[in-house]
C-alpha cells in the first residue's frame, strides 16, 4: 500500500526521503564525539633495527630490554613482538 503511494507520487517520495536525510544530518551534527563508537583500539608500533644481527640476537639484546620497560604501562591491553633475521624488531602495543 505504501509502495503504491510512492510509485504513483514520486514527488512525495522525494520529499519524504529529503526530510529523513536532513533529520539524519541534524542528528549527526548534534551527536557528541564521545558517543561515537570505537572503530579499533589505539596501537603504538615500535621498530628497532640492529643491522647484521640474527633474530635470536635481536630478541636477546633489544627485545628483552624494550619489553621489560613497556610491561605494566597504564591502560595497555596486550603487546606482541616480532624479530627477523634481517635485524628488524617490531613491537605492537594495544591500549584500551
Amino acid at each position: 500500500m505504501i509502495s503504491d503511494t510512492f510509485i504513483n507520487r514520486p514527488r512525495l517520495a522525494i520529499v519524504v526521503s529529503l526530510i529523513i536525510m536532513l533529520a539524519g544530518v541534524l542528528c549527526l551534527v548534534n551527536l557528541p564525539i564521545a558517543e561515537y563508537p570505537e572503530v579499533a583500539p589505539p596501537q603504538i608500533i615500535v621498530r628497532a633495527i640492529y643491522p647484521g644481527a640474527s633474530s635470536q640476537v635481536v630478541a636477546d639484546t633489544v627485545a628483552s630490554v624494550i619489553e621489560s620497560e613497556v610491561n605494566g604501562v597504564e591502560n595497555m591491553v596486550y603487546f606482541s613482538s616480532n624479530s627477523d633475521n634481517s635485524g628488524t624488531y617490531t613491537l605492537t602495543i594495544t591500549f584500551e
